[in-house]
């Protein structure tokens, strides 16, 4: 069970997971041991998958944010998901049987991705959404 105090840490490292636990401590009013002994906990428990960075989109070149939902006939192998486009990959329910989040350079780039996509799989139907503009995105 996460309590308070691991809360407001996880809140901490989701804001900057490079903050010290020095500067944690400080602004959650814990003492410096009881942090890093909550850190390491919720590292060895798996709360704490790993710790990342949130990159800015423009910058190296992923400003073109597409949704894809996709039917298929046949199972999409693991190895199509380590497509660097591929940011996000959800198995859902209804009308579609997957859900991709990607990020492409340009318009260019995210045609050859979804004509590849469609050449090699058997796929039954899909539907590409494009975004428009980032109101809110987190790891």
């Amino acid at each position: 069970m996460i309590g308070k105090k691991e809360q407001k840490i996880i809140e901490k490292l989701k804001q900057n997971s490079r903050a010290s636990v020095r500067d944690i401590a400080a602004s959650t009013g814990l003492r410096p041991s009881t942090v890093h002994s909550i850190i390491k906990r919720l590292t060895e428990n798996g709360v704490i998958d790993k710790f990342t960075i949130k990159l800015n989109n423009k910058l190296i070149d992923e400003e073109l944010i597409v949704f894809i939902f996709i039917r298929t006939n046949e199972e999409i192998k693991p190895e199509f998901f380590k497509n660097k486009a591929v940011k996000e990959a959800f198995g859902i329910t209804g009308e579609y049987d997957i859900f991709l989040k990607c990020k492409f350079k340009d318009i260019q780039e995210f045609n050859d991705f979804i004509m590849n996509l469609r050449s090699k799989h058997d796929l039954r139907r899909t539907l590409t959404v494009v975004s428009t503009v980032v109101i809110k995105e987190e790891i």
